[in-house]
């Protein structure tokens, strides 16, 4: 055999060193191709896609939002126990049908709470979604137009308890989850749910599971959507809430009803009592007269009031829409700022005696009136109860027993707004409703803020999609339909923003 010389042996060399250098660098072009493809297969959630998922089953989302309102979960009384159960069962069900596998339930501090775990990737954004299926009482029936548990569709709106506060606007999340689950198979970032049912009485369950289990609960931001918009049109995000502080005070007087003919005049009078001392709490002004429950509120700035002064707020259409001649309240404030920046006191039950049709002439043994106090950024929950509870002492009479029960409290909520979750909000919302969304204060009472605030220390992004007239609390609760609709679309755009 010829032995070869320098020159081929080089040139061999020389080729497999160029194949090597060449396979390298496929290599790497290769790698690249793949990573890139990657990429797009995490990034390559189609916003459109998910739009398009949403409009097509309009009809079927509106049914089960349907079947989700039939269950009378009132956790005020203990008569709704049996119903309150069902429909946490109901929700975890549901999830189950929509693709999520880790939801269960933890009944360890009370009313069941529905806890939802989908994480896709450790290294993305993780949102927790908080929300209630409990609802308030139907009380008064006889005002209702429609059964209050058998939903009804009617000029735009759903009509039921709940609609609006709160299993509408937790049905949105829901589907905006299913939504790109049933398009993509997955979520573009992690989600958590935490859905409880005991909002309306106290929140006494979620308060202990989050103190106790505040690792599981570890997410980036939590989104809450239990508030509404300035005004139809008009998607607001509302950056501060009211605290509350919720009274049962109970008079007694005789250890018996009392004949008003044999006792009346020498004997005092329970209700008239209590009636004495209600009057005395507001001024002729329209002031609360608890001394010193003012002490901390914070004024009203004159940049903030050029701000309220920019909302679309019609104080006639106000009026007529209430069937009111005049306000109440502070004479020197307007409503927007008595409502979103001032203190309020009112009497949500006052009863005592005999109320049933007909006549009967007796001193009442006791005398009830329920009490709530709204309280503002400043205010504590501990300063107010204090406060009012030395108050109503030094106003009873030698002839009365005073009971006075703290059913439950918070306090007020005042969010940073200069985030980037907050930021993506507004974002989001501008693109499903195509109208700029805006900041507001809200009157009412979300306890559960403060609570995941001190807990979690994350950003809490409070944005509702229900409107003032959705009558929550009062009979003929209902839900636009349109923010029902476009509240999924606004989500889902939301997932989208924080994955990006």
């Amino acid at each position: 055999m010829r032995a070869k010389s320098k020159r081929e042996i080089a040139f061999k060399i020389n080729i497999y060193r160029i194949r090597k250098i060449i396979k390298k660098k496929w290599r790497r072009v290769l790698s690249n191709i793949n990573s890139d493809s990657n990429n797009k297969n995490e990034n390559n959630f189609e916003i459109e896609k998910v739009i398009n998922y949403i409009e097509d089953n309009q009809d079927r989302f509106l049914e089960e939002l349907k079947d989700f309102l039939r269950f009378p979960s009132v956790s005020t009384t203990t008569t709704h126990k049996k119903y309150i159960k069902d429909c946490a069962n109901w929700l975890v069900d549901h999830f189950k049908s929509i693709g999520v596998t880790d939801v269960k339930l933890n009944e360890e501090f009370g009313n069941p709470l529905v806890l939802v775990n989908y994480i896709v990737d450790p290294a993305k954004p993780t949102l927790l979604i908080y929300g209630h299926y409990d609802v308030q009482p139907e009380d008064p029936i006889n005002l209702w137009t429609s059964p209050p548990f058998e939903p009804v569709v009617k000029d735009g709106k759903i009509y039921a308890r709940g609609a609006a506060d709160d299993k509408g606007q937790v049905f949105i999340h829901i589907k905006a989850v299913e939504s790109y689950i049933k398009t993509f198979g997955s979520l573009p970032i992690n989600v958590k749910f935490i859905i409880e049912g005991e909002e309306e009485s106290g929140s006494e369950a979620i308060d202990e599971y989050v103190k106790t289990y505040t690792d599981t609960l570890k997410c980036d931001a939590v989104l809450i959507s239990d508030t509404g918009w300035f005004a139809p049109n008009f998607p607001t995000l509302s950056y501060a809430l009211r605290g509350i502080a919720v009274f049962e005070m109970k008079l007694t007087g005789p250890n018996r009803d009392l004949h008003s003919g044999m006792y009346g005049g020498a004997v005092a009078n329970p209700l008239i009592e209590l009636s004495k001392i209600i009057s005395g709490l507001f001024d002729k002004d329209g002031k609360i007269t608890v001394p010193g429950l003012y002490d901390n509120v914070l004024p009203i700035t004159q940049a903030e009031k050029v701000e309220l002064a920019k909302l679309p707020f019609d104080r006639t259409e106000y009026m007529e829409d209430l069937n009111i001649g005049g306000e109440g309240g502070e004479k020197e404030y307007s409503i927007v700022e008595k409502v979103w920046m001032r203190p309020s006191l009112d009497i949500n039950g006052l009863f005592g005696g005999y109320t049933e049709e007909g006549h009967k002439s007796i001193i009442p043994s006791i005398a009830t009136a329920k009490i709530s106090i709204r309280l503002v950024p400043n205010q504590t929950f501990a300063e107010i109860n204090e406060k009012f509870r030395k108050y109503i002492e030094s106003q009873i009479p030698e002839s009365m027993k005073l009971s006075l029960k703290v059913h439950h409290g918070a306090n007020p909520v005042l969010v940073n707004v200069d985030n980037e979750y907050i930021k993506k909000a507004q974002i989001s919302l501008k693109n499903a409703f195509n109208v700029e969304a805006g900041f507001t204060r809200e009157g009412g009472s979300i306890p559960i803020v403060e609570l995941f605030s001190n807990h979690l220390k994350v950003p809490v992004v409070l944005m509702g999609f229900g409107l003032d007239s959705d009558n929550i609390h009062s009979p003929n609760e209902n839900f636009v339909l349109s923010n029902f609709f476009g509240g999924i679309k606004a989500i889902s755009y939301y997932f989208k923003e924080l994955a990006n």
